[in-house]
């Protein structure tokens, strides 16, 4: 998996892993407890939906629904959240954003 580092200090104080998605599909980022660190939509589509489970299938326990308008506004976004979950990280699109998914 490719990893992210944080520096503070001058050191590495977390390694972060992140998912690029760039169509629409299903995609188990992680198996197993984790933190989903951030969502940034690299590209967004008019009405595509993104949902975040705490699972590893595109089921269960909703972490996050995001729906982009149908009159985009800007290109990009970032969702900061921070947060952990305890079966798995997957991320399911209605449509092909490209976004970079960071968890740990």
């Amino acid at each position: 998996m490719p990893l992210i580092s944080t520096v503070a200090g001058g050191e590495a104080s977390d390694t972060f892993q992140y998912t690029n998605i760039s169509s629409a599909t299903t995609t188990t980022c992680k198996s197993g407890m984790g933190t989903l660190i951030r969502i940034v939509n690299n590209r967004k589509v008019a009405n595509g939906v993104i949902t975040v489970y705490d699972n590893t299938a595109g089921s269960g326990t909703v972490i996050a629904t995001i729906t982009n308008p149908a009159t985009l506004l800007d290109n990009a976004q970032v969702f900061e959240y921070g947060v952990g979950f305890d079966t798995g990280l997957t991320i399911v699109t209605t449509a092909a954003d490209n976004l970079t998914v960071v968890w740990r």
